[in-house]
């Protein structure tokens, strides 16, 4: 995929002034693959919510990606759970949390949004509905994972680590984390945004549990009019912000969208003071203009750009909480 959109070294900080305007964003080093999909969708006239789709996709089907649909890391019981939203410019929206056995979610989110009533499915329910949309099925936890789990299993013990989707993606089998999502934003050729999120969620979580990734307002947010946001690393924090509405409704006041995501993050760590200090929370956010820009508590979130010519950059966001 990614000899479709050549990719830049890495660059430092957000796109500046003289930037070309992106079409497309998504978090993290595997978001240029993703990316290129994305970008592929949209020369062949797709829409922005088939680009953000079609990104969303190649990060679920590829086994070496620990955070995201087939290999994902199971819960504490082994079972991997998928989470995943979408929203397009007319603020439609799906979701599923919890959904088993099939590596698309962010499909069937889509399929949610559009050929239901409803905006979110969950467990038993979301699986249901996936296969009676012809969704097919298969074991989600590849051998990579389960010994990853078994491993874990020997303690038991749940130790954070900051930026893990970079360091376990395509690296060695396996480890815990404490973050796990790819988010991705898009502007099709007739001016219009739609976002996506998708993530096999936190590793070795407790069954049942839901981060901020299928929370529309959390871990995605589109508004047409300004831009979009998308977030990543602790759910539970970024829920209590609701980050991607706070980051959006921060460029609608006038902030670029570097500025609105630095605001929101600053907000969440005067509540939360120490209980963030050692956590990731990162926000992505591509407005109208198609200005990038991004903003993280630690250093170490990246984020992968698309231009309105097809080429592809990683970025590295600023932080919060720089090493010295």
């Amino acid at each position: 995929m990614l000899a479709a959109a050549p990719v830049a070294a890495l660059a430092g900080g957000a796109s500046g002034p003289a930037a070309a305007p992106a079409v497309m964003v998504s978090t993290w080093d595997f978001g240029a693959a993703a990316n290129a999909a994305g970008w592929a969708a949209r020369q062949a006239g797709g829409s922005a919510l088939d680009m953000v789709e079609a990104g969303g996709r190649v990060a679920e089907a590829d086994e070496t990606n620990s955070s995201v649909g087939l290999g994902g890391l199971p819960d504490r019981d082994g079972r991997v759970t998928l989470d995943a939203c979408v929203m397009t410019w007319a603020s439609d929206i799906g979701a599923v949390c919890a959904l088993e056995d099939v590596v698309h979610a962010v499909s069937v989110a889509r399929a949610v949004m559009e050929r239901t009533p409803h905006v979110m499915l969950v467990g038993h329910g979301a699986r249901a509905f996936a296969v009676e949309q012809g969704f097919p099925t298969q074991n989600l936890l590849t051998p990579r994972a389960e010994a990853a789990w078994r491993d874990w299993l020997r303690t038991a013990e749940y130790a954070p680590r900051v930026n893990s989707e970079n360091s376990d993606w395509g690296g060695a089998p396996g480890g815990p984390g404490n973050h796990d999502t790819i988010g991705l934003l898009a502007i099709d050729g007739q001016g219009r945004m739609a976002g996506a999120c998708t993530t096999s969620g936190m590793a070795f979580k407790m069954r049942g549990r839901v981060g901020d990734s299928p929370i529309i307002g959390a871990g995605l947010y589109v508004d047409d009019e300004v831009g979009g946001c998308t977030a990543t690393g602790v759910g539970e924090d970024i829920v209590r912000v609701t980050g991607s509405h706070a980051v959006v409704e921060a460029m609608r006041a006038g902030l670029d969208p570097t500025a609105a995501c630095r605001r929101v993050i600053e907000r969440l760590a005067r509540l939360r003071g120490s209980k963030v200090a050692a956590s990731q929370v990162a926000l992505l956010a591509l407005d109208k203009q198609g200005r990038a820009g991004a903003f993280a508590l630690q250093p170490g979130f990246t984020y992968a750009v698309t231009d309105a010519a097809g080429d592809v950059r990683v970025e590295r966001a600023a932080a919060l909480f720089e090493a010295s």
